[in-house]
């Protein structure tokens, strides 16, 4: 049983009283006799209660918890820290105020109120992060746990895709990553749901990232942990992800672009392990030697391709001739692409 059938049945029920007595004295001044009354505006009082109680009660408090559901821990406590200031400073107005002339001593008290709760949840909200660095070490965001001799430890919300990747237990291992991966139960379920797929290959991935995720709980090198902790008000993983990291305040560890590109949008900080692995490729400049084998044929002709360890590719002009050999050339261009760094060369050697 819901909620909102509840407060339904509990709205006609009151509002049919209501509308009973409502029409116990309006059949005083009418002809109609006083059982009629009751039980015409009865009726019509218990079907607007059935009606209209989950918009005056039940949605606007869901309408609320979603909203506050969407803002970062620092903006919720500075917005009720300044609110109470305000409050605090229009009572002590109010004593002054209300020996103001009768309306005026009346009105102006209930004005203080608003005005200043107003101004206090804005100018606070307005300078969180400095009221929050002020305090220091006393007031954490709920992202920083103790860790040895009272050091804050970073919380890193982690999505489905890094671990279905894999290379997560890799970084992981070298220590780059500094704090605490956070699973959220509906990440979890995500994953069990790939892995449970009829579709051979995601049924694979899936497996595969159970396995990663077991590993890395198993490791030692950085702390792993799974929560229920739940987003209310959408069922979208990524929507959840977003709204959770704003408000713990920390990033997410993901190489989803298009997760990638709507955190970045509302101000949520993202690692992206994609960018990570471009930006740790080796570089190379026109002029220096590179040694490859060269594996299929360019696409203009007498090209050969061939890839360094780390993927990227090097199209080696004339360097058809040395299939399936390795081969030293000079590089002659190195082109940045949205699918990664391009490395074009020439032989040393011609045949």
């Amino acid at each position: 049983m819901s909620i909102e059938f509840i407060l339904r049945i509990i709205g006609m029920v009151v509002f049919g009283l209501l509308g009973g007595y409502f029409g116990v004295d309006l059949s005083k001044i009418t002809t109609i006799t006083t059982e009629e009354g009751a039980v015409i505006f009865g009726l019509v009082g218990a079907l607007f209660g059935l009606v209209l109680t989950p918009l005056l009660t039940n949605r606007p408090l869901n309408s609320l918890r979603n909203l506050l559901n969407q803002l970062d821990t620092r903006t919720l406590g500075s917005g009720l820290a300044g609110l109470f200031v305000g409050l605090v400073i229009a009572a002590l107005l109010a004593i002054p105020l209300s020996r103001l002339p009768a309306l005026l001593g009346e009105v102006f008290p209930f004005i203080g109120v608003l005005l200043f709760g107003y101004i206090g949840v804005a100018v606070f909200i307005s300078r969180r992060n400095d009221i929050f660095s002020m305090f220091g070490g006393r007031v954490f965001p709920l992202t920083e746990r103790g860790g040895k001799g009272g050091e804050r430890e970073r919380v890193i919300l982690v999505d489905t895709s890094v671990i279905i990747d894999g290379r997560i237990a890799d970084i992981a291992q070298t220590g780059f990553l500094v704090g605490e991966l956070l699973i959220p139960r509906f990440v979890l379920d995500e994953l069990q749901h790939i892995a449970d797929s009829p579709d051979g290959l995601r049924r694979q991935r899936g497996r595969r990232g159970m396995e990663i995720l077991a590993d890395l709980q198993e490791s030692k090198t950085i702390p792993v942990r799974i929560s229920d902790i739940d987003v209310e008000g959408t069922r979208e993983v990524d929507s959840k992800l977003v709204i959770l990291a704003r408000q713990l305040s920390c990033p997410i560890l993901t190489n989803d672009y298009n997760l990638n590109r709507v955190a970045e949008i509302q101000g949520v900080p993202v690692l992206n392990i994609n960018e990570l692995a471009n930006s740790v490729k080796a570089v190379l400049l026109p002029g220096e030697s590179v040694e490859v084998k060269i594996i299929q044929e360019g696409k203009e002709r007498g090209q050969g391709v061939g890839y360094l360890s780390d993927g990227t590719m090097v199209v080696i002009e004339d360097g058809k001739e040395y299939m399936n050999e390795d081969i030293s050339s000079t590089v002659t261009k190195v082109l940045q692409t949205a699918a990664g760094r391009m490395i074009f060369a020439r032989p040393d050697e011609v045949k």
